[in-house]
């Protein structure tokens, strides 16, 4: 079914009679017969020239051996298929490693890759470093070879000439010219260290006109060019005999002989063909694609959630995961917790698990480093990614761009996440400096388009052609783009409209369900004792127990202190507050006060070190450290205020205890009390002395004087001298109740006792 022009229709052709309109009529719509299928049929092949080639890059490791060989067969045959159906070109890109293998296993894959079952697929190789013996001839039998500049390609012998028959086999494969830069002469060269090769430039008479052409030619191929009197213009040796035949990428690349091109990485290689980022992901297992795990990144990026994080990553390692998916959904957060996350994913490349990042809505700030950290990005559409630079809080609670210290560092990470996952680090840098200004550029050589600073551009020394400067970076705004404009910019894969299109892209079965990693017992339990709340109960709990230890002396009451301290230390632990550090300072501090109240009489340094470790410890065990040193400030007050608070709250609680105690039943025993005189029968009463010396010591007691215990001394307690009931401490072992007492010496306000020697 077609649409008309206007001008065909009936209303719009002039009426010059009946059997003329007609006759009108007939002729256009001969003409639209003929025209339109044509006119139809050009706009599919331009479609179909700007869809993208479908590709695949696989590693040939050695051995190669029957499993190899149906692993690259199947994948070429499905390219060939694909590339039919879509009508796209199709490239299957080898990454050749040296090593061993038998020479027949290499022969058959050859023969395979050079065969018309995949005439539709073009056969890249890609050396990325030095490849010698048998496993050259996979790189020989492929239509183009790419290599890394500094990568050496050749010696099939390893230093010893091929058999005859072997030989013969390679020289074949050579002559069916798969490849249009290689040649007999270099195979030769490749195979047997005493040929030698010469590059020749002759003058050639073709169509009336005379023509240079540049040939590597054997030495009996010179000398039959010398017989024929064919015009040398150059000879240049580029193998002496007795050499090995290898050759250099960036030197058979200047001499435009055995490689097409020269490239840094993977990513350069899918740039040249145009391959999307997909393609670099080899294809897995069937039973690998089960093993896929999904964590959600949710909300502000703190220490809290930094440390949930790694507990999620270090489960899914735990679990074999093969796959690891981020569904990012975040404003940013903290730097350094954004900056450790992601360095934690970039390396898990490491265990060979592949990382990728799934960003629905938003991924700022600190997200978006997050997000750099992963081997691939899809973002949905209208979805945003970027704006990762650092701010701080000054007075007023104002924010500020952050200075140049801190700015530093931030690059310098951003910059080798880039490079590590081959994403234009300009464009990452641009997340955090809004004024670096970013260039597209085109490749002086392939034409390769990519985006670089200014800087970057003058350090290439010319390989690039500085083009216009992106819009996004305009000194305004730091770098910000959706979906579709991060793709168009090489910074993220293809958009994707749900988790179901992101898991086809994956190539996860659509059976196979994706639900993120649950938080554990554990985790909950972490994330409600880190609440304020929960913080301030703690402490709180943990002081009075302690208080109320030191009156009643039952042990339980020590033990559940000892419990709310170990909690409030362990949840910020896990929370990524606190480290060992905090936890020897507040075991230091009690040991300290441990020592002024049973072993060293009176109150001095060992107390008052004693209170100030403790508290520190506290202080700073609820304290994440940042780079921002007015937000450090702000947070170490904050903390500081909860632990005076705290103190406060059991200020308050003795001192309602120490009224409201004593008139409860069965605890009027356990406190002492001043006697109201009520009863004939003498009760105990604390005495306070009315005259003192300088020293703030009682008058009424001397050296000598003697009492009896009314509690244990351990080594301080209370005791009765005259019906006075004062402060001691004993000076020697603990001492029992009711035990005879004896007065040794008064130092100021410390009256120390031992028992009495007549008791």
């Amino acid at each position: 079914m077609y649409c008309f022009p206007k001008v065909l229709f009936p209303q719009a052709i002039p009426k010059v009679g009946s059997g003329g309109c007609w006759f009108a009529w007939v002729c256009l719509f001969t003409a639209h017969s003929l025209l339109a299928p044509r006119l139809v049929r050009g706009g599919d092949e331009a479609a179909a020239a700007k869809k993208l080639p479908v590709g695949q890059f696989l590693t040939v490791t050695s051995p190669v051996d029957d499993i190899a060989y149906a692993r690259i067969s199947t994948t070429a045959l499905k390219l060939q298929q694909q590339a039919m159906q879509e009508e796209r070109q199709a490239v299957l890109v080898l990454q050749i490693e040296s090593g061993s293998s038998q020479f027949h296993h290499i022969q058959a894959l050859a023969k395979f890759l050079t065969s018309s079952q995949i005439s539709q697929v073009t056969t890249v190789a890609w050396v990325p470093a030095t490849v010698t013996g048998p496993n050259v001839l996979i790189a020989l039998a492929c239509q183009q070879i790419v290599m890394h500049p500094d990568a050496e390609l050749g010696d099939i012998g390893r230093g010893k000439p091929l058999e005859r028959e072997e030989q013969q086999g390679v020289l074949a494969l050579a002559q069916k010219r798969h490849n249009h830069k290689l040649n007999s002469a270099i195979v030769r060269g490749m195979m047997d260290p005493q040929e030698q090769l010469w590059r020749v430039r002759i003058r050639l008479t073709k169509v009336g006109a005379e023509e240079l052409e540049s040939r590597i030619i054997s030495k009996d191929e010179l000398e039959t060019l010398r017989q024929n009197n064919v015009t040398i213009e150059n000879v240049e040796t580029i193998k002496e005999p007795g050499a090995t035949g290898t050759f250099r990428g960036s030197v058979a690349r200047s001499l435009d002989f055995l490689v097409s091109q020269t490239a840094e990485n993977r990513t350069s290689v899918a740039t040249l063909y145009g391959l999307p980022r997909e393609s670099l992901r080899e294809p897995s297992p069937e039973k690998e694609h089960r093993k896929v795990r999904l964590i959600r990144v949710e909300g502000i990026i703190d220490r809290l959630q930094e440390n949930f994080l790694l507990r999620q990553i270090d489960r899914a390692i735990a679990d074999q995961a093969q796959t690891i998916v981020f569904e990012i959904d975040s404003p940013g957060g903290l730097l350094i917790a954004s900056i450790t996350l992601a360095n934690a994913i970039a390396k898990l490349d490491e265990k060979n698990i592949r990382t990728v990042a799934y960003v629905p809505d938003q991924a700022i700030s600190g997200a978006a480093i997050i997000a750099l950290g992963c081997d691939e990005i899809y973002l949905h559409a209208e979805a945003k990614i970027g704006d990762a630079g650092p701010i701080e809080m000054r007075a007023g609670q104002q924010f500020e761009r952050a200075p140049e210290k801190i700015l530093s560092p931030l690059k310098v990470a951003l910059r080798q996440l880039a490079e590590k996952k081959h994403r234009p680090i300009a464009l990452c840098e641009a997340m955090a400096d809004r004024s670096l200004k970013v260039f597209q550029v085109t490749h002086r050589d392939h034409g390769q388009i990519w985006y670089m600073s200014e800087l970057d551009i003058h350090a290439a020394n010319g390989e690039w052609i500085q083009g216009a400067q992106l819009r996004e970076t305009n000194g305004e705004l730091l770098f910000t783009a959706s979906g579709n404009r991060a793709h168009e910019l090489k910074l993220t894969e293809a958009p994707v409209n749900d988790l179901n299109e992101l898991k086809s892209r994956l190539g996860i079965p659509p059976s196979l369900k994706l639900l993120p990693i649950e938080k554990t017992w554990v985790d909950r339990l972490v994330f409600t004792l880190n609440h304020p709340a929960m913080v301030m109960l703690m402490i709180v709990l943990g002081i009075a127990l302690i208080y109320l230890e030191l009156h009643f002396m039952t042990g339980i009451l020590g033990i559940l202190s000892v419990l709310c301290f170990s909690l409030f230390f362990w949840s910020n632990f896990m929370g990524g507050t606190a480290g060992w550090l905090e936890v020897v300072l507040f075991v230091l501090g009690i040991g300290c006060l441990g020592l002024e109240i049973f072993v060293i009489p009176g109150f001095g340094v060992f107390g008052v070190s004693g209170i100030l470790l403790v508290l520190g410890s506290l202080v700073m065990a609820g304290h994440s450290w940042t780079y921002d040193f007015a937000t450090n400030v702000e947070e170490l007050s904050w903390q500081t205020g909860q632990i005076l608070l705290a103190l406060g709250i059991v200020f308050a609680v003795g001192l309602a205890m120490a009224k409201f105690l004593p008139a409860i039943p069965g605890f009027d025993s356990l406190v002492l009390s001043p006697s109201t005189g009520a009863t004939n029968e003498p009760r105990l009463r604390v005495e306070r002395p009315t005259e003192h010396n300088g020293l703030g010591r009682s008058s009424s007691l001397q050296t000598g004087d003697r009492g009896v215990a009314l509690t244990m001394l351990r080594p301080s307690g209370k005791a009765r001298f005259h019906h006075q009931i004062s402060d001691v401490i004993s000076e020697g072992p603990f001492i029992s109740p009711n035990t005879e007492l004896e007065v040794v010496a008064i130092q100021g306000n410390r009256i120390l006792v031992r028992e009495s020697s007549s008791a």
